[in-house]
């Protein structure tokens, strides 16, 4: 299901004037796309995007104010008709005609004023509904920091997902969540993740109890918020399954709409989880920058069995 964010809640968190339209604040955003309508005040509505934000800066104030009394009241009158467009906001806190206050007071449209400069606000604005209206999801795991890479950490319930994530603390990385991580997915397909507030900075080890990260290793072993490039799923040793021992199967697992590398470690007494884990993060790295060992081992391996039938030829 699509989020959605009213208004009155974007007009309380960036700190907007309401100059018309109050009984409209509880219309609802749908998108973080914004448009500023410079055909449509030249009479152009074909294509006019009516569910995104209206933004109307100096270029678009002084063309209306060009434009006769008439033409310029039939112009707010189509922009302020469609019942899906949230709002209109007017930047650079420039006087705002009264033809487009009179016709937003009659439909309840919310016409919204700020200070600040068109291009500056847009960023700010962008920035803010990209993360109000981000798909969002919550998975049972750990999330930490090793290597500046996001590995998120999955597997049954007493597995051991956060016993590794406290080797790891100690052994320099940093935890951003466990138990439950809060995903969020924006524009580009890149998923970050984060702790919800209740469990921040908490880690909960079977035996000892719940401890505070923070508290016990310093700040320099918590993050709030890390994008998320790896999974990793914690599984019981299955004696009958085939494991990939060298590396060649990339499997991948889906989160949201975003396809993310998935490693598979297998359980069993004796195996240091954490270390598998931090070489699992510098291995990703390498991969990054081109190098695969895995492939690099099966090129040589092939190159050497054709050398050897070449000498039997």
């Amino acid at each position: 299901m699509a989020k959605k964010l009213k208004v009155s809640d974007m007009v309380e968190q960036l700190h907007m004037e309401v100059l018309a339209g109050e009984a409209g604040l509880k219309r609802a955003i749908t998108t973080g796309d914004l448009y500023r309508p410079g055909l449509e005040m030249a009479g152009y509505f074909n294509y006019h995007p009516r569910e995104r934000i209206q933004m109307l800066g100096k270029t678009e104030i002084t063309f209306m104010e060009m434009l006769t009394v008439g033409v310029r009241r039939n112009r707010v009158e189509q922009l302020c008709a469609p019942e899906e467009t949230p709002c209109i906001i007017v930047t650079r806190g420039l006087d705002v005609p009264v033809e487009l206050l009179e016709e937003a007071t009659k439909r309840d449209m919310p016409v919204l004023r700020t200070q600040i400069s068109t291009t500056i606000f847009a960023s700010r604005l962008t920035g803010y509904l990209e993360n109000k209206l981000a798909p969002s999801t919550t998975i049972h795991g750990v999330l930490v920091d090793v290597y500046g890479i996001g590995m998120l950490i999955t597997g049954s319930s007493g597995i051991g997902k956060s016993e590794t994530a406290l080797e790891l603390v100690k052994r320099g990385h940093r935890l951003v969540a466990d138990d439950a991580v809060e995903i969020r997915q924006n524009g580009d397909k890149v998923l970050t993740g984060n702790a919800p507030e209740l469990i921040r900075y908490l880690l909960e080890i079977r035996g000892v109890g719940i401890i505070n990260v923070m508290t016990l290793f310093g700040a320099g072993a918590i993050r709030q918020v890390k994008k998320i490039s790896v999974v990793v799923k914690l599984e019981n040793w299955q004696q009958e399954k085939q494991y990939d021992r060298l590396g060649l199967d990339e499997e991948l697992t889906k989160i949201i709409d975003t396809d993310l590398p998935l490693v598979t470690i297998p359980v069993r007494p004796g195996r240091n989880l954490a270390v598998i884990v931090e070489v699992a993060a510098m291995n990703y790295r390498l991969k990054r920058m081109g190098y695969n060992a895995a492939l690099q081992f099966t090129n040589k391996l092939t190159e050497s069995l054709n050398d050897e039938y070449e000498d039997f030829d």
